[in-house]
């Protein structure tokens, strides 16, 4: 996987597991002024994307190290 590739798994894995913090916050009802405030599915939507956003942030990282003999 080119460096590029790895840097742009990198951000978007980044965004998801902010972006799905802040849902997973709103959800819960910890962050107010939203809509989403209070209300579970945002709740269920923040945990997939923040796992998502953690899987791409692991993928990059992993493919970045080179092999060990």
């Amino acid at each position: 996987m080119s460096r590029g590739a790895r840097i742009l798994l990198l951000v978007l894995g980044l965004v998801a597991l902010v972006t799905g913090g802040v849902w997973i916050g709103q959800g819960a009802n910890l962050i107010p002024g939203s809509f989403m405030t209070g209300d579970r599915t945002w709740l269920a939507i923040g945990l997939v994307v923040a796992v998502v956003g953690v899987v791409l942030i692991a993928a990059a990282l992993r493919r970045g190290r080179r092999p060990t003999r």
